[in-house]
Formats: structure tokens, sequence, C-alpha cells
């Protein structure tokens, strides 16, 4: 099943939760059934679930796809995003090439998962604009990722139960301002400026998704291909986050974890390729949809 957050742009309307089928253009709203959006649907999903899968379309006003507004499916986050750097080989050696590495310019492979967080504010719509933040960053860079949204929650979550924990998936898009990261030798301030977490259109439940390793990112900056991987590449593997992330830390239900982005980016290139006023970018998965953020 596909949801999505979503406003009809009325002056009244606040944003609702509702289920997709992009294949008939539909929303079926679900606002009544849980009024705390996706996160309250997924924490009760074990209630929630099985009726909608038996009838996923079977009351509820219904409304046209292309007609609503789309937020990101999780507007706020229960907590601030889990991230991963340098998940990719190729983008690991990419990124040690480019100076912005701290403290050296290793291209090596890491031994263990490069984990850190992205502010909850950050998050914004499929189709929102990225701010360019001009007065505090002129390299902002672009990172289209598979999110993990975790169901069932957890501490000490083990790597043959962790998909037993996976509610879903998203599009993210880990926008990053460069030399703030580099500058400030840390990683929270670069990466969690406002609007520079385009997620969705879709929170897609994981039994949609037979194999997730085969699904593959792309991501597109003025229609040019800038980054294409399949989630096989991860070094680091989702079971293998999850076991990482729960070994001390309970996850909760609601919790995201961005995997890690491949080779492509805009710092991989010589010169840069950093993005600009006017750029459009889009990241899209298999079977999880396509954003479309133009930079302002």
């Amino acid at each position: 099943m596909k949801f999505v957050t979503y406003s009809t742009g009325q002056e009244t309307d606040v944003p609702r939760l509702g289920l997709a089928d992009p294949a008939e253009g539909l929303v079926r709203d679900l606002g009544d059934l849980a009024p705390g959006g996706l996160p309250e649907l997924i924490a009760r999903w074990s209630q929630l679930g099985p009726a909608l899968r038996e009838d996923p379309f079977g009351s509820g006003p219904l409304h046209a796809l292309e007609s609503l507004t789309l937020h990101a499916p999780i507007p706020r986050p229960v907590r601030n995003i889990f991230c991963v750097g340098k998940n990719y080989r190729e983008h690991a050696a990419e990124f040690g090439r480019s100076g912005y590495d701290t403290p050296s310019r290793s291209e090596a492979v890491p031994d263990r998962p490069i984990l850190f967080s992205k502010a909850t504010t950050a998050v914004t719509g499929p189709y929102d604009p990225i701010y360019a933040h001009s007065a505090l960053t002129s390299e902002v860079d672009y990172e289209g990722e598979l999110g993990v949204v975790i169901g069932r929650g957890g501490r000490g979550i083990t790597r043959e139960s962790a998909y037993d924990h996976v509610w879903g998936y998203v599009v993210v898009n880990d926008v990053t301002a460069r030399d703030l990261q580099r500058d400030h030798k840390q990683w929270l301030l670069g990466k969690s400026l406002d609007t520079h977490c385009p997620m969705g259109p879709y929170a897609v439940t994981s039994d949609e998704i037979a194999d997730v390793t085969a699904l593959e990112i792309e991501t597109r900056v003025n229609g040019e291909l800038r980054q294409h991987a399949r989630v096989a590449d991860l070094i680091f593997d989702i079971p293998e986050l999850i076991a990482t992330l729960s070994a001390g830390i309970t996850l909760l239900p609601g919790d995201i974890i961005a995997t890690g982005t491949p080779v492509g980016v805009g710092i991989g290139f010589d010169p840069p390729r950093f993005l600009r006023p006017g750029d459009v970018v889009e990241v899209s998965i298999t079977g999880l949809g396509a954003q479309r953020n133009v930079v302002r």
C-alpha cells in the first residue's frame, strides 16, 4: 500500500492521511481513521493494517490524486532522521577524493557504518522548493537515498529479525550544505537546513517490495542523470544498519533511516557541480515514486 499526506488547497484545509492508488489516480481519505497521520497509523499498524489490506478502498472520501497537494508522508518525523555516510563504495571514494571529508582524504571503505542525524525541520514535500540559503552556503549538494521506515520498534534487534521491524520505504533526498559540513567538522548543521530533506511522494509498505535490494535509485539534475545504483550495492545493508543502531538505541515506530547515497553527487565532479537557484532535482526509486524539487 502507498500512503500520502495531502491537502486539497482550501483555506481551512489541514494535511490529512490518505491511501493512494496511483494507477487509478485516486486517494482515499484516512484522516478519521488516524487523525495523527502516518506516525499514528504505523504505531497502530497491528490493529489497523489488516483491515486496510482486506478492504483498502472500501470506504472514506475519494479524491483525484492530481487535484491534491502532496506533503512529505511524515511531515514531522518522531525524531531526527538517522542517516548513513559513505555507504556505497564508489561514493566513499569520490567523497574521500573531494577534500570535504575529515580528517583525511581517505578513499577507503568504512569498517563500520558512519551514522549521523538530520533535523526533522529539514523535511519538506516531494514537490516543494529546496531553499538555497545563499546567505549561509554556496555549496548545496544533492544525495538521492532510500529511506527505511521502522514499524515495530525495539532495542537489540538482530540481523536475522531486522526486516520484521521494517514497516516500509520512502524516497529521501539528503540535501547537504558541503561548506558547512566541512567548516564545522561535523555533519548535523550541514545536513539540517530547512527544506533540505525532500521526502515522498509515497510511503510504501514493505509487503509491496518483493526484494528491496533490487530497487534502483536515480537522481537527475535538470534532466541529466547524475546517480544510478541498486540498493544491493550498499556496503552496510539494511539489516546491518538496524542491528547497529538498535544495539544500544531503542528504535521507535515511525523512525526513518536514510541508508546512504550512491556515486555521482556534486562534489564528485571536477570542478564540483553544486546546485543553483532554478535547478530541478529529481530523485526516483523503483516502486516508490519520484520527487521533483526546484532550487530557490
